[in-house]
């Protein structure tokens, strides 16, 4: 297994940033503009709209899965557990943790934003440790490109809550407590874009990556192809 340099993530994740910015302002537009609620659904935190960004999670995850792969680059096999093991492993393991302190946090604490929020850092953090031990390469990438995907969906956020374009991307969950844009924007559009989203993201994307991983040993032909 070789770990994959800053050029190579770059190479890696350009076109698909490039596509994920152009959906993330398609479904700006779209709210904005008032068009299907089904593809462009605009209610507080947009769920189920079919113009979206974390529908592409998957896809890239196999993607990033099969380039990696085809530069000689698979996940360990370490004690008991075979490459594609380890990676689902790992993976359901890290959301499991996050998940887990995440809602234990929640049930402790149902009204406090900012220590949720807080704890939802740190939840994330643990989460993210055991993953990058799924297959490093792989974590590294997604992590980039979640950082890519996000920081512009951030920077949307923000605009969109100060100027209160009634989008679901400055919407307030329900029972949202009131607050200056600025720290309505750090509650709502900040630490769940690093948090949660980035759990999401790197842990879905590895899981797929196991699934590819699975594929290429059972499909000679694939495999061929990879190498």
């Amino acid at each position: 297994m070789s770990l994959v340099n800053k050029d190579t993530i770059k190479n890696l994740i350009l076109v698909p940033a490039l596509i994920t910015l152009a959906i993330t302002l398609l479904r700006l537009t779209g709210e904005l503009m008032n068009w299907s609620p089904v593809l462009f659904n605009k209610s507080a935190g947009g769920g189920g709209a079919l113009i979206g960004i974390s529908w592409l999670v998957p896809i890239f995850g196999l993607y990033f899965a099969y380039q990696l792969m085809k530069r000689n680059d698979y996940p360990a096999r370490k004690g008991v557990l075979p490459g594609v093991g380890r990676v689902l492993g790992f993976s359901f393991l890290g959301i499991a943790v996050y998940a887990g302190l995440f809602a234990l946090a929640y049930k402790l604490f149902p009204t406090n934003v900012w220590l949720l929020s807080v704890i939802g850092v740190a939840a994330a953090t643990a989460g993210l440790f055991i993953m990058r031990k799924a297959w490093p390469s792989l974590f590294t990438t997604l992590f980039a490109y979640e950082l890519a995907a996000r920081i512009p969906v951030i920077i949307v956020m923000l605009i969109a809550i100060m100027n209160n374009w009634g989008t679901h991307y400055d919407v307030s969950p329900p029972n949202f407590p009131e607050m200056a844009p600025l720290a309505k924007w750090v509650a709502i559009g900040l630490f769940p874009q690093l948090t949660f989203w980035m759990i999401f993201t790197v842990g879905i994307g590895t899981i797929c990556g196991g699934i590819a991983v699975a594929v290429m040993k059972r499909s000679p032909a694939l495999a061929k192809a990879a190498s």
